[in-house]
Formats: structure tokens, C-alpha cells, sequence
């Protein structure tokens, strides 16, 4: 499976971006796809995660109310919509996927073994 994100840039505090995640060479099948972000310093940190046939998704509890995940199945893109934007969101943001069909299973960072190579963000 390959994972490529896009979308990544410097912004001020308050403001938005929209990452993009483009997934291919998966076997047909559902799986979840996630987005995961690591500071300098500090571990990873699971952020949201979606599930490809469709469910609620699961977002960490520091980017509620001001992430939001979503996917377009015909060009195989995830996407991480980001508002209100802190300082403390500064973070190398990777996406991540892994095959389930157990969508409850989205929100187990710990089960994505897929990775994509990542993209900055930065907000000051």
C-alpha cells in the first residue's frame, strides 16, 4: 500500500489547511485510514481515523470540534480538514491505513501499518 500525503504549509494561529492523503496498491476490501502527527521531541499521536465503507469517525480528544476527517472513495483520497489552528498542532502529520472489517477499529492507532511519508505543518 502506498500512502502520499500533500497539503501541508505554514499558517498563523486561528487559520485552516486541508491535508490530502492519496491511497494506493491496497487490495480490494475495507480498511481504515488514519492521520497521525508527531512534534519534535515528542511520540505520535494519533488524530483521526475513517473507515472506507463509512462509519462515525474517530478523532483525538485535543483536535474535536476542530478536525475533520473525511474521504472521497473515487480517487481513493482521505483528507484532514483543519480549523482553528494552535500552535501546539505544529507536527509532522503522516497518513496511515491498515485492512479491517471491523469499523469500530479505526480509532486503535496502534493497529496502522501503512505509512506515508508525511508533511509539515506549522502554526504560529
Amino acid at each position: 500500500v502506498q500512502l502520499v500525503e500533500s497539503g501541508g504549509g505554514s499558517v498563523q494561529t486561528g487559520g485552516s489547511l486541508r491535508l490530502s492523503c492519496v491511497v494506493s496498491g491496497h487490495s480490494r476490501g475495507s480498511n481504515c485510514v488514519g492521520w497521525f502527527r508527531q512534534a519534535p521531541g515528542k511520540e505520535r499521536e494519533g488524530v483521526a481515523g475513517i473507515y472506507s465503507e463509512g462509519s462515525a469517525p474517530d478523532y483525538a480528544d485535543s483536535v474535536k470540534g476542530r478536525f475533520t476527517i473525511s474521504q472521497d472513495n473515487a480517487k481513493n483520497t482521505v483528507f484532514l480538514r483543519m480549523d482553528s489552528l494552535k500552535p501546539e498542532d505544529t507536527a509532522m502529520y503522516y497518513c496511515a491505513a491498515f485492512g479491517t472489517v471491523r469499523s469500530y477499529l479505526c480509532g486503535s492507532w496502534s493497529r496502522y501499518r501503512d505509512w506515508g511519508q508525511g508533511t509539515q505543518v506549522t502554526v504560529s
